[in-house]
């Protein structure tokens, strides 16, 4: 968490938040389905095309929503053993972390879950490099949806997403100095 540079005052006070989380010795890993404990460390997986431009999202059946592959850090488990274990899972593919941003988390955040099991993902956000081309399996009872988003098109991020997509893909299309979508 430490070697994440923050993009913006929020992830920089997340980053603060989830160190003092850390080293206050709080539970960090849910042991108990939905929610126990109420906070907890998560993953996600962001599947970049970068040759055509776009990322995967999948439509997460629980959550209603486009959301990126991933779910909970199991107890003791490091998270970036958990983001690949996700992937496998959840969509049958392992491909290899992004050559640009490596296997530390990219972003961070601190979010509050919607109901009905309100409680709090620290989630670390991992950018892999992935293509289009590959074929992916979802896992049926995740996801209605899997979707290659445009990183260029605008018009195609109106709708339901995580609600900390907008400043991920603001540090993203930076990272790659492309521009930003809106």
């Amino acid at each position: 968490m430490q070697a994440v540079v923050p993009y913006d005052e929020r992830e920089s006070a997340d980053q603060r938040w989830m160190l003092e989380w850390i080293d206050a010795g709080y539970p960090l890993f849910r042991t108990a389905k939905p929610a126990t404990p109420h906070r907890h460390l998560a993953v996600y997986a962001a599947l970049l095309d970068e040759a055509a431009r776009t990322l995967m999202l999948v439509d997460h059946a629980k959550a209603k929503a486009w959301l990126m592959p991933g779910g909970h850090v199991d107890p003791d488990e490091n998270p970036q053993v958990t983001v690949a274990r996700e992937l496998d899972e959840e969509l049958k593919i392992a491909p290899p972390f992004h050559p640009r941003f490596g296997a530390d988390p990219f972003f961070l955040t601190v979010t509050e879950t919607r109901p009905p099991h309100v409680h709090t993902d620290v989630t670390l956000w991992f950018v892999f490099s992935a293509s289009q081309t590959v074929e992916i399996v979802p896992d049926p009872a995740e996801f209605s949806a899997c979707r290659w988003f445009s990183l260029d098109d605008a018009a195609a991020w109106v709708g339901d997403f995580d609600p900390q997509m907008h400043r991920f893909m603001a540090k993203l299309t930076s990272a790659l100095e492309l521009a930003p979508v809106n």
